[in-house]
């Protein structure tokens, strides 16, 4: 029993690895959903991985799933974007995903951004700036939520398995 609630734990745990950086994908609950399998349905005489690092991890997870969807945001936020601008960025880069994959988001946040700065009444070179800050916040939070889902497999292989 404890062979498959391993196996069923590292693939989530892999899975919110890579959904990390596949969009529309929730990797930092996928990655808490690995380690709370393994919590809850270890037999008694699996390694314990222990209340202490399961919040750890969930800690971890709720940040990397909050970085995912708050990265863009912020950045939108320091490169003077208004916030009316990020939902439209939102929605364009949900509408231009299915038809452009990834590149849509990043396409989509640029374009709908950068015009939603210049309908706001916005010079050029300040949408243009919002428009750069936004993609740079997207990209990075997918950096960031890299790490972090790294980081919660990496301990509990380290954690629980090895040690």
């Amino acid at each position: 029993m404890v062979d498959v609630v391993t196996v069923a734990a590292l693939l989530l745990l892999v899975a919110g690895v890579a959904g990390s950086v596949v969009p529309l994908v929730p990797a930092g609950p996928l990655s808490v959903a690995g380690v709370a399998v393994y919590y809850a349905l270890a037999p008694p005489s699996a390694p314990s991985l222990g209340v202490g690092w399961l919040a750890v991890f969930v800690l971890v997870g709720l940040l990397a799933f909050t970085v995912e969807h708050l990265g863009g945001a912020l950045a939108s936020k320091a490169g003077g974007a208004e916030t009316s601008t990020m939902l439209v960025a939102g929605v364009a880069s949900l509408a231009l995903f299915p038809f452009l994959g990834p590149l849509g988001i990043v396409v989509g946040v640029a374009v709908a951004v950068f015009g939603a700065e210049l309908y706001a009444g916005k010079d050029p070179a300040s949408a243009a700036r919002a428009a750069g800050y936004t993609v740079a916040g997207v990209l990075a939070s997918s950096v960031a939520q890299l790490a972090l889902t790294l980081s919660i497999l990496a301990g509990f292989v380290l954690f629980v398995l090895v040690l």
